[in-house]
């Protein structure tokens, strides 16, 4: 079974060659093949120039400009890839990447469509500050409300996927940036596929405090995008077969893209 990790890269110059190596030390202790797609999205310091050098036979390094977020990126990623699981891996180092194999291993236990690395799964090593633990029990009950997803943390930058769910999800998605997990999830749910799991993940990263405008800013907007997947998902019936009359080819993409 043919595995690839799409590694989407913004303003990554400082780690992204430690990100794809340890990325690839990982895949190499599961014994099976693999590839991994950096995927550098319009990126203005010089993270493609760090990444291009590992280029290899099983490392793709890819860049376009301007910046279009990392909903595209994924995109991107996703249409150039030969795996039969797809794994989202985001570049920064903070997730540990041996995480891939627990992942993995839920997949194959649970015969699974998706499995989302989870900072609140009860063996995730992570310092999850209260404010932080109490703001994500409040999303994920936002989350079950509007989606029925049944998954405590949608947002962890870990993910895996059955092929086949994100040919059938990836060409209907629009969130460029905040919300983008919720509604490849949400999408993936709604069109039946129904077994979503989460794995323990290791993250080693300083969250930053609450406090801070950007950070707030980022809190808006993100609701703001979740309830604009409902949305689209429940009033507008945009995700929907139907909805194909209106995609166009988008040749960026090698793929078709639903223009809403």
């Amino acid at each position: 079974m043919m595995i690839s990790v799409i590694v989407p890269a913004y303003n990554q110059e400082k780690t992204i060659e430690a990100d794809v190596r340890n990325i690839e030390k990982s895949l190499e202790s599961l014994s099976r093949p693999f590839e991994i797609i950096v995927v550098v999205d319009g990126s203005p310091d010089e993270t493609f120039t760090r990444a291009l050098p590992l280029k290899s036979d099983r490392i793709k390094v890819y860049n376009y400009s301007p910046n279009k977020g990392k909903g595209y990126a994924l995109r991107y990623g996703t249409v150039r890839a030969s795996g039969d699981i797809i794994v989202f891996l985001d570049a920064g180092m903070d997730i540990d990447s041996s995480g891939i194999a627990m992942l993995l291993s839920h997949m194959e236990w649970y015969r699974a469509d998706a499995v989302v690395g989870s900072k609140r799964h009860p063996v995730s090593k992570v310092d999850y500050p209260p404010l932080r633990r109490l703001m994500s029990f409040g999303y994920q009950l936002l989350v079950r409300l509007l989606f029925g997803l049944k998954i405590r943390d949608t947002q962890t930058g870990l993910k895996a996927f059955r092929r086949e769910v994100l040919e059938k999800v990836m060409p209907r998605l629009l969130v460029k940036n905040y919300a983008i997990d919720i509604e490849i999830l949400s999408v993936a749910y709604y069109l039946g596929f129904r077994r979503i799991y989460e794995a323990p993940v290791t993250i080693n990263h300083q969250f930053v405090s609450l406090t801070k405008p950007s950070i707030r800013k980022e809190i808006v907007n993100m609701l703001k995008d979740t309830l604009a997947v409902f949305y689209r998902l429940r009033i507008l019936h945009y995700y929907d077969d139907r909805s194909e009359r209106k995609w166009i080819y988008d040749p960026d993409l090698q793929m078709k893209v639903n223009i809403g």
